[in-house]
């Protein structure tokens, strides 16, 4: 019966009752015989007008269940002169059965996403809020002891209006890099894709972090000698600034004495970048969470290296921007390798000239 639609119900229910008139009459018929016009009239009849009443009420029964059913599961609502289109010959109880089960499969989906983006706002605001007060009651703690005094001390008014100093550049990063990383959530930085030379961008980016890797001993090179350029097609200053960020964590995070390495792939129309570290490395279950903003990983990162928090949130939408991903794989007490892929440009740097002939790097 499950599988049988409407209207092959209604027509079973409309024979049935036929049979049993047919039966009916043939009693009467044994004791009080019926012309055969009359007998096949009414047979023919009855059964008709069964068979339009079942299919009548039948219809509108399940009509005014549907439309209940409908009514709240429908985003829309439905409008007085709207009416359901119900097909008898269709399976039209397993389509209900269907959609409502659709509804709330996705209803189940929205409140999980709510409640995600729930947790996540409240993890959100807690982490920033930690961020700023740090800096703040180091800011306050500074003005309050000169105030008190500390002002009149020449050994101690410029050091602690150094430090105070120190804590507002990194309120002043943090905002910058919430701004940022905002515009680049809504799409609002303009990207401007050129072809550069990736190598020679990331040998300037190893430069401009030499002294931050020589106070802590960490070697910055390449994995091997490349002797060619590697052509990609990006916008150069935003992966500057993939590469910055990424060296940089490197460097905050690595062990002294160690190394940072970079790799290039060229993988058919892409060019794969590994940064890679030998760091006290992240545990398996921190990784999914790694490219949140002010997401840390407590046992291997720590929050006295400065840092916005928000350094990975930013790589990740760079890169998102560029329609490439970013992923991380790491080995605890090993190391570190974060890769990420660019599209790659068939040309040399050569060849980028402008209609003056002026070489475009």
């Amino acid at each position: 019966m499950k599988k049988l639609n409407p209207f092959t119900i209604v027509l079973l229910g409309s024979s049935i009752v036929a049979a049993a008139l047919v039966l009916i009459l043939l009693i009467v018929h044994f004791f009080h015989p019926i012309p055969a016009i009359a007998f096949i009239s009414i047979v023919l009849f009855g059964s008709l007008a069964t068979f339009a009443a079942f299919y009548y009420l039948f219809r509108e029964f399940i009509y005014n269940r549907l439309r209940i059913l409908y009514r709240s599961i429908r985003k829309g609502k439905l409008v007085p002169d709207e009416k359901l289109y119900i097909n008898m010959s269709k399976d039209i109880i397993g389509k209900a059965e269907t959609d409502s089960k659709q509804w709330s499969d996705q209803r189940k989906s929205e409140i999980t996403q709510l409640q995600e983006q729930d947790k996540f706002r409240r993890e959100f605001i807690g982490n920033l809020a930690h961020e700023l007060k740090t800096p703040v009651f180091s800011i306050q703690g500074y003005v309050l002891t000169l105030l008190e005094g500390g002002l009149e001390d020449e050994k101690v008014n410029r050091m602690f209006l150094e430090r105070a100093s120190k804590a507002i550049d990194r309120m002043t990063n943090i905002l910058n890099d919430l701004d940022e990383l905002t515009k680049l959530e809504v799409n609002d930085l303009k990207m401007d894709l050129r072809p550069f030379d990736l190598k020679e961008l990331a040998k300037e980016v190893m430069d401009g972090l030499e002294l931050r890797s020589q106070e802590k001993h960490i070697k910055l090179r390449f994995a091997k000698e490349y002797n060619k350029e590697i052509m990609v097609r990006a916008d150069r200053g935003k992966i500057a600034q993939v590469l910055t960020n990424l060296i940089s964590n490197s460097i905050s995070y690595g062990n002294e004495n160690g190394e940072t390495q970079i790799r290039f792939y060229e993988v058919d129309d892409l060019v794969s970048v590994e940064i890679s570290d030998n760091g006290p490395g992240i545990e398996p279950h921190e990784l999914p969470r790694l490219f949140e903003r002010f997401y840390r990983v407590e046992k291997s990162r720590n929050r006295n290296e400065g840092g916005s928090g928000l350094g990975l949130s930013i790589v990740k939408h760079i890169l998102d921007s560029h329609n490439q991903t970013i992923s991380v794989r790491s080995t605890i007490g090993v190391g570190s390798t974060f890769t990420f892929s660019l599209d790659k440009f068939e040309g040399t740097s050569s060849t980028l000239v402008t209609s003056r002939g002026i070489t475009i790097k």
